[in-house]
C-alpha cells in the first residue's frame, strides 16, 4: 500500500526538495532514498497509509528494526530521514500530524574521531613513494597536503578544479593562497593554503599535463586516464602511502581532516576558528575535538606526571 504511485510521487518530490533546495550531496540523497524504502516496508507490514501512521506505529516500527540488529547510529539515521520526510508532508499540507514528534532513537556510544599524532601526520606528508614515478608522487603528495593542511573532506578535495569557473565546485587560488570549496549543504567556504600545501600543488600542476589529460578536463586531481580521481582510488593510494611510511595504523582520508582539526585546536585553543575552517554549521560538531584534545592531554599527564601512576610497582 505504501509503495503505491502516490507514495512514490511524494518520495520523488521530497528527494527533489532535498536535492535542489537543501542541496544535499548525492551520497546523502542515496541514504535518504534507502531509508524511505525502509519506511515503505514498515508501513506495508501493518497495512497502513501515510495518513494512518501515528506515534504508536512509529515506536513499534523502530523497536522492530532495533530487534533486527540495527545499531543506534543506524536507527538515528532512520529517524532523521523519516522525520524529514513527514515534516515535508505536513508543511505541504498533505498530512495533519507528524508521527515521529517526540520520538528519539536509542543513544549509542559516541566514539572519538581518530586522529594521527603530529609526528605521524608530518611523516606521512613528507613521505615519498620511491617505487612510483614522479607524476604519481607529485599528485599523492598534493592530496595529502590539502587533506591535512586544509582539513578538506574527500568530496571537497576531489571537487576541486584547476581554475575558477561558474561550474566549479571548488578551486585553489595560488595567488591569494586560498582553497575555495563547496561543503555540506552547498555552503561555500575559503581555507588558507599553507606553504607546504602551496608548494605541493604547484609541483603537481607542473607535471599534471604529462599524462593523458584531455585539454578540457577541469579536475585538479586526475587518474592515469585523465579523468577526475575517484574516492576509491584516493583511499587505496592513501592507505598504501601510510603503510610505506611506516605508520602504525590504517589511514583513511577523513582521519587527516580529524588530525588537522585536532592539531590546530591543540595549538590555538580557538574553537570558533576551527569551526569556520572545517565548515561546521554547528559548534557542537566541532566540540568533539575538545574531547580528543583532552584525551591527548590526559595521555601526556599519565605518561609524565609522577603522581599519575595508579598502579605503582
Amino acid at each position: 500500500m505504501a509503495a503505491d504511485e502516490a507514495f512514490q510521487d511524494w518520495v520523488q518530490r521530497h528527494l527533489d526538495h532535498l536535492r535542489h533546495e537543501k542541496r544535499l550531496a548525492p551520497r546523502t540523497l542515496a541514504l535518504h532514498s534507502l531509508e524511505l524504502e525502509r519506511l515503505a516496508h514498515a508501513l506495508d507490514a501493518r497495512g497502513l497509509t501515510l495518513a494512518q501512521a501515528d506515534g504508536h506505529w512509529a515506536r513499534q516500527a523502530l523497536a522492530q528494526l532495533h530487534a533486527q540488529g540495527l545499531s543506534p547510529k543506524s536507527l538515528a539515521l532512520t529517524v532523521s530521514c523519516w522525520r524529514s520526510f513527514f515534516a515535508h508532508l505536513v508543511q505541504a499540507g498533505h498530512l495533519r500530524h507528524h508521527p515521529l514528534v517526540g520520538i528519539k532513537p536509542p543513544k549509542g556510544a559516541k566514539p572519538l574521531p581518530k586522529a594521527l599524532s603530529v609526528d605521524d601526520a608530518v611523516a606521512l606528508a613528507n613521505h615519498e613513494q620511491a617505487e612510483d614515478d614522479a607524476w604519481d608522487r607529485a599528485r599523492d603528495h598534493a592530496v595529502v597536503e590539502l587533506l591535512y593542511g586544509c582539513g578538506l573532506r574527500v568530496s571537497e578535495l576531489l571537487g576541486l578544479d584547476v581554475i575558477a569557473s561558474p561550474q566549479a565546485l571548488g578551486w585553489v587560488d595560488l595567488q591569494d593562497r586560498e582553497v575555495h570549496v563547496m561543503g555540506k549543504g552547498g555552503k561555500r567556504r575559503s581555507v588558507p593554503l599553507g606553504q607546504a600545501a602551496w608548494e605541493a600543488v604547484n609541483q603537481w600542476l607542473a607535471v599534471r599535463g604529462q599524462a593523458s589529460v584531455p585539454p578540457h578536463e577541469p579536475a585538479l586531481f586526475v587518474g592515469r586516464r585523465g579523468q577526475r580521481l575517484t574516492p576509491q582510488v584516493l583511499r587505496q593510494r592513501l592507505k598504501r602511502q601510510a603503510l610505506q611510511a611506516g605508520l602504525p595504523t590504517s589511514v583513511h582520508p577523513h582521519m587527516l581532516r580529524h588530525s588537522f582539526a585536532s592539531h590546530v585546536l591543540q595549538s590555538s585553543a580557538d574553537l570558533r576558528g576551527v569551526q569556520e575552517l572545517l565548515g561546521h554549521a554547528s559548534i557542537q560538531a566541532t566540540q568533539v575535538y575538545t574531547r580528543l584534545d583532552f584525551q591527548h592531554l590526559a595521555s601526556t599527564y599519565d605518561a609524565a606526571h609522577p603522581r599519575a601512576k595508579r598502579n605503582p610497582s
